[in-house]
């Protein structure tokens, strides 16, 4: 290979272990991917494993991939794995959200790192003060235990919606809130509660629903069919939710957005199915697994871990309008 791309046995070494940033030039790294590519090399993985004491294989644990999002973020976790020569194994909970019997005790000696969404942290007990090096998506910065944390910028989201929200008008909110006992949860409550806090004549009410269409459904119908002035305006905590109060509104015979507004959070392909299509915080999915896969490698490598949160973004659509004069 060396013969056929011009260059040292050094410099392939270098190139098809993925070491030669800085040592050799692009132009010369392109030819020996070419000249593997000709003679069609393929990378012996298991004697570079036992070479390197490493598997090149991560675990990336997320709750049942009945979701979308969980889906993407797989999508993006898989492919910053790929350009490195690592593999990710999935395990969804099979309960979807909440304890997952221990996928650990099998998998540990073939596992270079754990790749965990915080709403699938109850699976993770055994693994936390391993040394298995752990990345934790969308969770709590202030826990010491993982070696890295990928969060987004829901606050700033929240924040955003909220002001949207109130510029329509609105000022009687009522908050559809997943009961999932997860940080990213707790962050958006707050961050609601907070933007709404300086408005002198805002109210805000909380309902508690289980995190599906049918549960957003139940929540929504006991929000609007209670006692005293509706809301005008429903936050959701999911699009799922978000889908079950339009349900409840159109039962109710109430129209979204003429009598009441609707949002979501996520950002599925759910949002543009409805009609009227959903107002929401589309988050970045793919990039949330994709930064979570960096994460990991940095770690291994002992390199930096890029920080930030990763915004999300306000998609304003026909679900939210002002409200009907009182």
């Amino acid at each position: 290979m060396a013969s056929a791309a011009g260059v040292s046995q050094a410099t392939v070494s270098l190139v098809l272990g993925d070491k030669w940033r800085g040592r050799v030039s692009e132009r010369t790294a392109g030819l020996v991917r070419e000249a593997a590519q000709h003679l069609g090399y393929r990378p012996n993985l298991a004697a570079r494993s036992l070479r390197l004491g490493r598997t090149r294989t991560a675990l990336l644990v997320v709750p049942a991939m009945t979701s979308e999002f969980f889906a993407q973020v797989y999508t993006g976790a898989a492919k910053v794995a790929a350009e490195h020569g690592f593999g990710v194994v999935l395990y969804p909970s099979p309960e979807g959200i909440g304890p997952a019997r221990d996928p650990f005790d099998s998998a540990r000696t073939a596992l270079d790192g754990v790749i965990a969404s915080s709403m699938a942290a109850d699976a993770l007990a055994s693994i936390r003060g391993s040394d298995l090096p752990l990345v934790m998506l969308d969770s709590d910065p202030a826990e010491t235990g993982p070696a890295a944390h990928v969060n987004l910028d829901i606050a700033d989201g929240v924040r955003r919606l909220t002001g949207h929200l109130l510029g329509l008008g609105h000022r009687r909110f009522t908050h559809i809130a997943a009961d999932v006992d997860s940080w990213t949860f707790v962050v958006r409550a707050r961050a609601l509660a907070d933007a709404l806090a300086d408005v002198p004549d805002a109210e805000l009410r909380t309902v508690r629903a289980e995190l599906s269409v049918d549960g957003g459904r139940r929540a929504a119908e006991a929000a609007l069919d209670s006692p005293g002035p509706p809301p005008s305006a429903l936050v959701c905590d999911d699009d799922f939710l978000a889908a079950g109060a339009c349900k409840a509104a159109h039962r109710l015979g109430l129209r979204v957005p003429d009598d009441v507004s609707v949002t979501g959070f996520d950002g599925l392909t759910l949002a543009t199915a409805l009609e009227p299509e959903l107002t929401t915080l589309t988050l970045p999915a793919e990039q949330v697994g994709a930064r979570g896969m960096a994460a990991l490698l940095a770690v291994l490598e002992g390199h930096p871990v890029e920080t930030g949160d990763l915004p999300v973004t306000l998609a304003v659509r026909g679900s939210t309008a002002a409200p009907r004069p009182a």
